[in-house]
Protein backbone atom coordinates (compact mmCIF):
# COMPACT_ATOMS: atom_id res chain seq x y z
CA UNK A 1 0.00 0.00 0.00
CA UNK A 2 3.18 2.45 1.02
CA UNK A 3 4.25 1.78 -2.43
CA UNK A 4 1.25 2.76 -5.00
CA UNK A 5 1.06 5.99 -2.34
CA UNK A 6 4.72 6.70 -3.03
CA UNK A 7 3.98 6.31 -7.20
CA UNK A 8 1.12 8.30 -6.68
CA UNK A 9 2.58 11.13 -5.24
CA UNK A 10 5.69 10.85 -7.55
CA UNK A 11 3.15 10.61 -10.31
CA UNK A 12 1.03 13.77 -9.14
CA UNK A 13 4.18 15.81 -8.80
CA UNK A 14 5.20 15.15 -12.15
CA UNK A 15 2.05 16.12 -13.58
CA UNK A 16 2.00 19.13 -11.41
CA UNK A 17 5.57 20.43 -13.30
CA UNK A 18 4.59 19.72 -16.15
CA UNK A 19 1.37 21.58 -16.17
CA UNK A 20 2.92 24.38 -14.34
CA UNK A 21 5.65 24.79 -16.49
CA UNK A 22 5.20 28.03 -18.79
CA UNK A 23 4.51 27.93 -22.32
CA UNK A 24 7.80 28.80 -23.91
CA UNK A 25 7.52 31.84 -26.22
CA UNK A 26 6.34 32.42 -29.87
CA UNK A 27 7.86 34.79 -32.56
CA UNK A 28 5.14 35.55 -34.56
CA UNK A 29 5.55 39.04 -36.13
CA UNK A 30 3.35 42.25 -35.24
CA UNK A 31 0.83 42.83 -37.93
CA UNK A 32 1.07 46.52 -39.15
CA UNK A 33 -2.13 48.55 -38.79
CA UNK A 34 -4.07 48.49 -42.00
CA UNK A 35 -5.20 51.64 -43.04
CA UNK A 36 -8.30 52.72 -44.25
CA UNK A 37 -8.96 55.23 -47.32
CA UNK A 38 -10.02 58.45 -45.45
CA UNK A 39 -10.00 62.45 -46.71
CA UNK A 40 -7.18 64.88 -46.32
CA UNK A 41 -7.73 68.29 -46.11
CA UNK A 42 -5.57 71.43 -44.49
CA UNK A 43 -5.42 73.87 -42.40
CA UNK A 44 -4.03 77.03 -41.70
CA UNK A 45 -1.65 76.18 -38.51
CA UNK A 46 -0.93 77.80 -35.25
CA UNK A 47 -1.60 76.93 -31.36
CA UNK A 48 -2.61 72.91 -31.77
CA UNK A 49 -4.23 70.82 -29.19
CA UNK A 50 -0.93 69.25 -28.63
CA UNK A 51 0.52 72.72 -27.03
CA UNK A 52 2.79 73.36 -29.18
CA UNK A 53 2.94 75.93 -32.22
CA UNK A 54 3.59 75.61 -35.42
CA UNK A 55 3.44 77.49 -38.97
CA UNK A 56 2.16 76.52 -42.13
CA UNK A 57 5.63 75.09 -43.25
CA UNK A 58 6.00 72.70 -40.88
CA UNK A 59 5.11 69.22 -41.55
CA UNK A 60 1.95 68.53 -39.09
CA UNK A 61 -1.04 66.92 -39.34
CA UNK A 62 -4.28 66.84 -36.92
CA UNK A 63 -5.34 63.54 -36.47
CA UNK A 64 -9.10 62.48 -35.89
CA UNK A 65 -11.01 63.29 -32.63
CA UNK A 66 -11.67 59.51 -32.22
CA UNK A 67 -7.97 58.58 -32.54
CA UNK A 68 -6.73 61.72 -30.59
CA UNK A 69 -6.79 59.88 -27.42
CA UNK A 70 -6.21 62.43 -24.94
CA UNK A 71 -2.83 63.55 -26.68
CA UNK A 72 -1.55 60.40 -26.89
CA UNK A 73 -0.52 60.27 -30.26
CA UNK A 74 1.61 63.76 -29.57
CA UNK A 75 4.69 63.90 -31.97
CA UNK A 76 4.06 60.89 -33.19
CA UNK A 77 5.15 60.31 -37.15
CA UNK A 78 2.65 59.16 -39.69
CA UNK A 79 3.33 58.16 -43.33
CA UNK A 80 0.14 59.46 -45.65
CA UNK A 81 -0.44 58.40 -49.67
CA UNK A 82 -2.35 60.26 -51.87
CA UNK A 83 -4.25 57.51 -53.36
CA UNK A 84 -4.86 59.22 -56.88
CA UNK A 85 -0.93 60.35 -58.06
CA UNK A 86 1.01 57.57 -55.66
CA UNK A 87 2.94 60.41 -53.84
CA UNK A 88 3.98 59.82 -49.97
CA UNK A 89 5.35 61.87 -47.22
CA UNK A 90 5.43 61.52 -43.58
CA UNK A 91 4.32 64.47 -41.05
CA UNK A 92 4.10 64.94 -37.26
CA UNK A 93 1.00 64.56 -35.22
CA UNK A 94 0.43 68.21 -33.37
CA UNK A 95 -3.41 68.84 -33.43
CA UNK A 96 -6.96 67.35 -33.14
CA UNK A 97 -9.35 67.20 -35.91
CA UNK A 98 -13.18 67.55 -34.35
CA UNK A 99 -14.67 67.23 -37.73
CA UNK A 100 -12.44 64.63 -39.31
CA UNK A 101 -13.68 61.09 -39.68
CA UNK A 102 -11.72 58.05 -38.40
CA UNK A 103 -9.79 57.68 -41.38
CA UNK A 104 -9.25 61.54 -42.18
CA UNK A 105 -6.48 63.92 -41.63
CA UNK A 106 -6.09 67.45 -41.93
CA UNK A 107 -2.28 68.64 -42.58
CA UNK A 108 -0.70 71.79 -42.48
CA UNK A 109 0.02 73.39 -46.34
CA UNK A 110 3.43 72.40 -46.97
CA UNK A 111 2.19 68.29 -46.03
CA UNK A 112 -0.62 68.67 -48.31
CA UNK A 113 0.60 70.55 -51.18
CA UNK A 114 3.69 68.00 -51.71
CA UNK A 115 1.05 65.53 -51.78
CA UNK A 116 -1.39 67.45 -54.07
CA UNK A 117 -2.37 70.67 -55.39
CA UNK A 118 -4.08 72.89 -52.69
CA UNK A 119 -6.66 74.32 -54.81
CA UNK A 120 -7.81 70.69 -54.64
CA UNK A 121 -8.95 71.46 -51.29
CA UNK A 122 -9.45 67.13 -50.64
CA UNK A 123 -7.14 64.57 -51.53
CA UNK A 124 -8.39 60.73 -50.91
CA UNK A 125 -5.58 59.26 -49.08
CA UNK A 126 -4.36 56.26 -46.65
CA UNK A 127 -2.16 57.00 -43.63
CA UNK A 128 -0.46 54.67 -40.92
CA UNK A 129 1.32 55.76 -37.86
CA UNK A 130 5.26 55.18 -37.97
Amino acid sequence: MTYFIALFFAISSVFSFVVGSPVPATNYPLAKRASAPGRGTWFDVGLGACGKTNVNSDAIVAIPASVYSGGSHCDQTVSIKNNANGKSTTATVRDECPSCGSNDLDMSPSVFSSLGDLNAGVLDITWDFN
